[in-house]
């Protein structure tokens, strides 16, 4: 198993040149325009924007006129049997009659209380609604890529320093090796060594699958068309530049706070319709009708009626036992809670922006300090491991300046990442998340 380990580590070695130059470079751009044509969630945002649109209409609304056509044909086949009263009756069989009729009509709704207006608006605000849940999702998606982007790079990060203690090892194998041919190391010494080599080189593997994983993931968050091999870069730059002063003005750019800015008008705009039903309407009406009766009794053997009309209906409600009174108190209702929701919502990401700032301006501030224990601890390993070939250091004292170069190194690389999340989320409460 070790030997197979090691056969791998060897070959990935070899065509690491040769893989990374087949492999086409993705940078953070390529993956979040990627996602941004592909994503699931925002095509399916951006058809709730385009209904939106189309039931933005004076049609959807009422306030257009209406045309409608009918027209029918009727036959029908009676038997007649009259008896009257001087006992004298009279029968007929199978008396044939067709009835032909069409018509045109028209109206259109002159007042009903500003129902029309009302509703109106009120598609107006929910196609503006729908924009701004776009916007949202489009937000969220280029933070979920962005902090999927960095996290790779961080991985690869880790795959430093493993490979950095990797080769510490290897050095320290090769020196005790040489000190065992001379007789100034004993075999505890060169079984511990080669137990460090070994440790590193399965640490090196498990973690090259990890990236490759997460490379994976990335593709199916952006919804690639197919997978395709790719490197990216290994920087996480932090924007320090971010002052919550800012931030909690920049707030109510925040989708879901105008969000909630778009319902409370939505719900008021619901209140102007309920409320409108309580006014009389005004209808006018218009048509073209034909009636035709072709007959086989009697004299007469056809009845036609045709000619246009017109009229007005004025409809005005007196009592419906309050429902009006109780949609309305209800609809104002649902404003105040739009209104509470709105204030809760603003509460809420003061706090959260707040926590985040928190978070983002004491790793910055960790940031400076690990930079130098990293460098010191780094100047460590190398100076122990002098010490250790002029027989001044034991094994131990390597393996302790090792661990505590590893624990600098990945506290630095964490703290990397945890600034850039704030960063992004920081931006994302603002609105103003770009890449």
């Amino acid at each position: 198993m070790k030997r197979h380990i090691k056969d791998l580590l060897f070959l990935f070695g070899v065509l690491l040149p040769f893989l990374v130059q087949g492999q086409q470079q993705f940078s953070l751009k390529s993956a979040i325009d990627t996602a941004l044509q592909n994503n699931f969630d925002i095509r399916i945002s951006k058809n709730n924007l385009e209904m939106a649109r189309m039931n933005n209409s004076y049609g959807v609304a009422g306030g257009l006129p209406y045309v409608s056509a009918s027209a029918g044909d009727n036959l029908s086949v009676n038997n007649y049997l009259q008896e009257f009263s001087d006992n004298t009756e009279t029968s007929v069989d199978n008396q044939r009659e067709n009835a032909v009729n069409a018509g045109v009509s028209a109206g259109i709704v002159l007042f009903n209380g500003f129902k029309v207006i009302a509703t109106k608006e009120r598609l107006s605000r929910l196609e503006n609604l729908s924009e701004i849940q776009l916007n949202q999702q489009v937000q969220n998606t280029i933070a979920d890529v962005m902090i999927t982007f960095y996290d790779i790079i961080r991985q690869q990060n880790y795959l430093k320093i493993i490979q950095n203690s990797l080769d510490v090892s290897n050095q320290k194998l090769d020196i005790i090796n040489v000190k065992s041919k001379v007789g100034m190391a004993d075999a505890a010494e060169v079984l511990q060594a080669q137990s460090d080599v070994n440790t590193a080189e399965q640490l090196l593997a498990l973690q090259q699958m990890v990236i490759e994983q997460n490379k994976a993931d990335l593709l199916l968050l952006i919804s690639a068309k197919s997978q395709f091999s790719y490197y990216i870069g290994d920087t996480i730059a932090v924007d320090a530049s971010l002052r919550l002063d800012s931030i909690l003005n920049y707030l109510n750019r925040n989708p879901q706070y105008l969000s909630a800015e778009q319902q409370i008008l939505i719900d008021q705009q619901l209140v102007k319709e309920v409320s409108a039903q309580r006014y009389p309407s005004v209808k006018l009406n218009a048509g073209y009708d034909l009636y035709q009766t072709d007959l086989n009794k009697g004299n007469m053997l056809m009845s036609r009626n045709y000619g246009p009309t017109a009229g007005v209906t004025l409809q005005v409600p007196v009592f419906n036992g309050f429902i009006y009174k109780t949609q309305k108190d209800i609809a104002k209702i649902r404003v105040d809670n739009s209104m509470l929701e709105k204030e809760g919502l603003l509460y809420s990401l003061s706090a959260q922006a707040a926590n985040l700032y928190r978070s983002y301006s004491t790793t910055l501030q960790q940031l400076e300090a690990q930079r130098m224990n990293f460098n010191l601890t780094r100047q460590l390993v190398e100076v122990v491991l002098q010490k250790f070939n002029l027989g001044q250091a034991t094994i131990l004292d390597v393996k302790a300046a090792q661990s505590s170069f590893e624990n600098a190194a990945y506290l630095l690389v964490n703290l990397k990442y945890s600034a850039k999340v704030a960063e992004i989320e920081l931006k994302q409460l603002m609105y103003k998340l770009e890449y």
